[in-house]
């Protein structure tokens, strides 16, 4: 939209069935967005008008809620879903903090889909081959563009807690500062945007698949939360004392209980279950532990004050709305319903049978469809047109046959 036109209030409309847009284009049924396909409207948060710091020419980028023409926000809406699930804790007098760990590789342009990323050509004309995890070496020539990343994000008023080079080749991790849900969502969204579009102005890409190299860790967005009073802001999780409280072990009651249901609003594409499935620092399982990375739910060691769950499911790949929704619905629902948890897990285990979580996308769609759960905290209106796009991404997945199954059984089956 050109500027005069946003000045001026002119509204700007979107097909409902756009929500629902698969990732390699297409869209399920008109009858999971409604059989006409109609507009809804496309309102500006005026907190997210944001000028857009790295491009040449002045452009802006608006983050908007999709609205029902009537003003009803859109049940398809992941931001409306996540602003839902904020009032809930608000109608306890409760207000959730999160933060969120994003993980990323750099690479070099990748113009040949069918040949594996490779990083960039560093300052001494070789490739980083790895173990590089927290190093300070600045051999990658990589400095220029984290520079321009940093002045972008303060540009746009992203305060950023630390930085570090991550275990994976030419990976990457930015933490965001704790606070509110939308707001770390919003900050979320716009740093992966930030991201892509300097990597392009530096000859770079950058790369929030979950898995995009094999044999190489992969990416997650660990959110960290906890739950303090509206009024008086005390951590709920923690007593007067600094020990724990019936609420927090309530709340990771409620993970335990939801992520094997929401395990596909975490893990929304194929590549996540890469992931998933060689869980290398990437549990996929709902034990919880004290400072175990092994475990899906670490609590972190730290302060009373700052005492938090930490959700290591998701991946760089997910919608951070969802994703938040999702982890804060589960414990907000382990709080209302008191649910226990399992007992902490320590050292070397075995994941119990009823904590282990759907490990390929099929299994975690099926999952998901027999959630009654899910349809009471997300409504079945938004859970089934999530299904049917997913379906169809996996249906497009199946539609081709990969290197491996050429090299290996095409000589052998």
């Amino acid at each position: 939209m050109t500027a005069e036109g946003f000045l001026e209030g002119r509204r700007l409309q979107l097909a409902r069935g756009v929500l629902l847009q698969c990732i390699m284009g297409g869209y399920p049924p008109a009858s999971f967005y409604g059989s006409d396909d109609g507009d809804l409207a496309l309102n500006a948060d005026p907190a997210q008008i944001h000028r857009l710091p790295w491009s040449d020419s002045p452009r802006a980028l608006a983050i908007c809620d999709a609205d029902e023409l009537d003003g009803r926000s859109s049940g398809l809406s992941t931001r409306a879903l996540l602003k839902r699930v904020i009032a809930n804790y608000a109608a306890r007098g409760l207000a959730p903090v999160v933060a969120t760990e994003l993980e990323f590789f750099v690479f070099a342009p990748n113009s040949d889909p069918q040949q594996p990323f490779q990083p960039p050509l560093g300052l001494d004309g070789r490739r980083e081959a790895g173990y590089s995890a927290f190093s300070v070496a600045s051999n990658s020539g990589l400095r220029p563009f984290f520079e321009e990343v940093y002045r972008c994000m303060a540009a746009l008023g992203l305060p950023r807690d630390t930085f570090m080079h991550e275990m994976g080749v030419s990976q990457f991790e930015i933490n965001l500062l704790h606070g509110d849900p939308l707001l770390l969502a919003d900050q979320t969204f716009l740093f992966k945007h930030l991201l892509k579009e300097v990597a392009l102005k530096h000859g770079l890409i950058v790369v929030c698949m979950a898995k995009p190299l094999a044999k190489t860790p992969g990416s997650s967005m660990h959110i960290h939360q906890s739950v303090v009073e509206q009024d008086s802001g005390r951590n709920i999780f923690s007593d007067a004392a600094g020990e724990a409280t019936p609420a927090f072990y309530h709340f990771i009651g409620g993970q335990q209980a939801a992520l094997a249901d929401f395990t596909l609003l975490f893990a929304p594409n194929v590549n996540s279950y890469q992931r998933l499935c060689h869980p290398y620092a990437s549990p996929n399982n709902a034990c919880w532990s004290h400072d175990n990375r092994a475990a899906g739910l670490r609590i972190p060691a730290s302060s009373p004050v700052a005492r938090r769950v930490e959700n290591r499911l998701p991946g760089a790949d997910a919608n951070p709305y969802l994703a938040l929704a999702a982890s804060l619905a589960a414990g907000l629902y382990g709080i209302e319903q008191e649910l226990q948890p399992s007992k902490p897990i320590q050292g070397v285990f075995e994941v119990p049978d009823e904590l282990s979580l759907p490990c390929t996308m099929h299994a975690a769609i099926e999952r998901l469809k027999r959630s009654q759960l899910a349809r009471e905290l997300f409504g079945s209106e938004f859970i089934e047109g999530y299904i049917a796009t997913k379906t169809l991404e996996l249906t497009s997945f199946f539609d081709e046959i990969t290197p491996w199954e050429r090299r290996v059984l095409a000589a052998q089956a």
